[in-house]
Formats: structure tokens, sequence, C-alpha cells
């Protein structure tokens, strides 16, 4: 596995499995006991449609293990994410 400084990541582009571009990389959360990255916090691109995202305060929450490739640009798979959305969507929907 390649190591990458979280220094390295700021700014990238962040696109879709499909060409789309979702935005720019802003943040990484991280799970505070175990050190697992757990979410990208995403400034989306101006033209995207940010209905079908988590989002808070103006940004995307994208699950990190949605991310399929961490190059010169990070490639997020919009399928995943879409699921990732309609289980929380059907949770809270449930929910009392």
């Amino acid at each position: 596995m390649m190591k990458m400084s979280s220094l390295m990541l700021s700014n990238k582009k962040v696109v879709d499995t499909e060409g789309g571009e979702v935005g720019v990389l802003h943040d990484i959360v991280a799970d505070a006991g175990t050190g697992i990255l757990t979410e990208l916090v995403v400034k989306p691109a101006a033209e995207l449609d940010t209905s079908k995202f988590k989002t808070d305060d103006g940004y995307l929450f994208i699950p990190f293990d949605t991310v399929t490739a961490i190059k010169d640009i990070i490639v997020v798979d919009i399928k995943q994410i879409r699921e990732h959305v309609r289980a929380a969507t059907a949770q809270k929907s449930v929910a009392f």
C-alpha cells in the first residue's frame, strides 16, 4: 500500500467514475479511536447537483470506502455514493 501525506491530498480535484466533476477535497474525516478514514469533505463544483449527496454547511461528505483511486485526482464510485444515500434515507424514514 502506498503512503500519502494528507498535505499531498489537499485541494485535489474529486471526480466520479462516470467522469463528472464532484469538487475539490477540503478535508478528511477519520475515526478517532481507530484512525480509519471515514469520509472525504469536498467543496462541491458549482454546477453539481448536491441533492444526491450527504451535505453539511455547504460541503459534501463522501464515504471513504467509495474512493477507487488517488493519483493526480481522487476518483469516487458514484453508484456506491448513491447506495449510501439511499440506505441513509431509508434508515431515517424507519426511525421514529
